[in-house]
């Protein structure tokens, strides 16, 4: 079935105003105009781009002067501005004629960041509920999740690590920062052993807590991220949800918007470049393998006085081209996107970015930056990034100078003004996006919470659906071993199977381009929490369907019929998220939690 949004777009009436303004009375052009129910503001989605169109038809002489445009003025002179694209309109109305396959009309995904499944949901739903500290109990009925506990007590002597896993105190949440790379990521999962952690990811400084215990391995519980397991419990989550591919955070996003990290040129189109302060490349045959800063960003660091270092940009196409053929409106929306420096000239040796926000993260550092360009994915394609960071004068979510790039604050003054784009993307500040040593559980819960909170009180909430996940397993001991389907053989870099083996049996069903090998995409990668918070999402219900970012990229591009990314993109190979949705019997009213712990209000 598809469901057709209601619109309240006048173009016809729009048009009949602008003819009759052109053969008669401007009076009677205000009347059609008016004829149109009150509807008359939305006339602004008609661009100067039309009224050229027009003119080239003759539809308009090319004689029509100001003094015409002046009785359209005089009705709504705020939305006239608009339509000459003059000004940022956030309050104008943006509805759009669209169909969607489903009654969602409005899809926003939250991308948090280096987190595995086991480290947040290992003994989901059974918390420890120590003394002082907000208290989980699972509702009866609750369904198992392939955690720590079950299917074999991985928390005892059974598991096959070189530590066992230990439970991480709400009172310590400030954790180190495993490695996570590409090819230690692979040598962790030891072709399904799933036993060198500890060798591998857990080399990284500060992780080896005591001879028994390294910090790789353990978990949060309840206790902790005590809203994450609330969401579990009134909507829907998944227990095989998994990364595209084996790695770091960059090539995560490049996948969740275009599931594919092949096409990476690196600048002066050398072949491989490498990761600033790592021993580890960027690129390796085509593919993006690391943390690289983006070509079309002036935040890159590139961009310095001194340009040292390498960046990046992808070709091939993302979902936000296959909006943009549909004209559905969309946008990512960065927390510390938006820059603010002094009147010019700036002082010797700055630069616009040195004036980003900026906060004290969880490990101490006073002025860690709310927005770093590497978890920008859209920057990376030339056709939807925002080199400038420039500020919106048209519509947010519709095609203006900012190219759908955005700061957070856009979102909420869209929503504020019952203008939600049908697809958002929100990034959080650093210190929020729950990041090991950058952020903790804590700050990431308060923006959690009230990020989802006021999206539950929008008017759009009854269809909205809100997709939270992470971009990538941040190297965390994760017990699972993922399904195997994009095949890779690099003899540098893959060694999930031993030297050179990524998958010993390729999937039918899926071939790389002619002419386009595409390697060092070995993946589906670690497994990953993913949550679906929406009136349609079934109520405390875990889904076991193999999914991946894709899978969310599936599902904005068959919900807007949109087709397919195509290149190499593993989105022809995504389990679609259905499984989690009951679009026949939605449940309307919100779950509201505290930010601080988490618990129901």
């Amino acid at each position: 079935m598809e469901y057709k949004q209601s619109t309240s777009i006048v173009v016809l009436g729009a048009l009949a105003a602008i003819v009759l303004t052109t053969i008669g009375s401007p009076h009677v052009a205000l009347a059609a105009a008016a004829s149109a129910a009150g509807h008359f503001k939305h006339f602004v989605t008609i661009t100067p781009s039309h009224f050229r169109h027009l003119i080239n038809k003759n539809v308009i002489a090319s004689a029509t002067t100001p003094g015409h445009f002046k009785h359209f003025v005089t009705i709504t002179p705020s939305h006239f501005r608009h339509f000459i694209n003059t000004t940022a309109n956030a309050n104008a109305t943006a509805n759009v004629t669209t169909t969607t396959t489903t009654p969602i009309k409005h899809i926003i995904v939250i991308f948090q960041e280096n987190n595995s499944f086991d480290h947040y949901f290992g003994t989901y739903p059974n918390a420890t509920n120590p003394n002082g500290e907000p208290a989980f109990y699972a509702a009866a009925g609750t369904p198992n999740v392939m955690n720590l506990i079950l299917p074999k007590n991985l928390l005892s002597t059974n598991n096959p690590n070189q530590n066992q896993p230990h439970r991480i105190d709400r009172t310590s949440p400030v954790t180190c920062n495993p490695l996570h790379d590409y090819t230690d990521e692979q040598k962790s999962y030891n072709g399904g052993k799933l036993n060198l952690f500890v060798q591998n990811d857990g080399r990284a400084p500060g992780c080896q807590k005591t001879p028994t215990d390294n910090q790789v391995m353990d978990y949060f519980d309840g206790n902790t991220v005590t809203a994450l397991w609330n969401y579990a419990q009134y909507f829907a989550m998944s227990d095989n949800f998994h990364g595209s591919m084996f790695g770091l955070s960059t090539p995560g996003h490049i996948n969740l918007i275009s599931g594919n990290t092949h096409g990476a040129e690196c600048l002066h189109h050398i072949p491989t470049c490498s990761v600033p302060g790592k021993n580890f490349i960027g690129v390796n045959s085509g593919t993006l393998l690391g943390d690289i800063d983006p070509r079309y960003d002036d935040c890159s660091k590139q961009t310095y006085p001194t340009p040292t270092l390498n960046t990046v940009k992808m070709v091939g196409q993302n979902i936000g081209d296959l909006l943009n053929k549909k004209s559905i409106t969309w946008g990512w929306f960065s927390d510390g996107f938006k820059l603010s420096p002094p009147a010019p000239p700036l002082p010797v040796g700055k630069v616009p970015c040195d004036y980003r926000s900026y906060h004290r993260d969880s490990a101490g550092s006073p002025h860690v930056f709310d927005y770093y360009p590497d978890v920008e994915p859209f920057q990376y394609y030339y056709t939807t990034s925002n080199l400038h960071h420039l500020t919106p004068t048209a519509i947010i979510g519709g095609t203006d100078k900012t190219n759908h790039q955005y700061d957070l604050s856009e979102f909420w003054a869209a929503a504020k003004a019952d203008n939600l784009p049908a697809v958002s993307y929100i990034k959080a500040a650093t210190y929020e996006q729950g990041h090991p040593k950058s952020s903790d559980p804590l700050a990431e819960q308060t923006f959690l919470v009230n990020t989802i909170n006021a999206i539950q009180k929008l008017p759009r909430w009854s269809n909205t659906a809100i997709i939270l996940t992470w971009d990538d397993s941040g190297g965390w001991y994760d017990h699972m071993m993922p399904p195997i389907v994009s095949p890779s053989d690099d003899p540098t870099y893959d060694r999930l199977y031993g030297n050179k083996l990524c998958n010993l049996n390729p999937p039918a069903g899926y071939s790389n381009p002619p002419g386009y090998p595409q390697k060092d995409k070995c993946g589906y990668g670690p497994r990953i929490p993913l949550l679906v918070i929406s009136p349609y999402a079934k109520v405390n219900f875990v889904d076991h369907t193999a999914t991946d970012f894709t899978s969310v990229l599936k599902f904005i591009e068959d919900n807007w019929n949109l087709g397919r990314i195509g290149g190499g993109s593993l989105d022809v190979l995504a389990n679609p998220l259905s499984n989690m949705f009951d679009f026949k019997s939605p449940h309307t009213a919100p779950l509201i939690l505290n930010p601080s712990t988490g618990e129901k209000s």
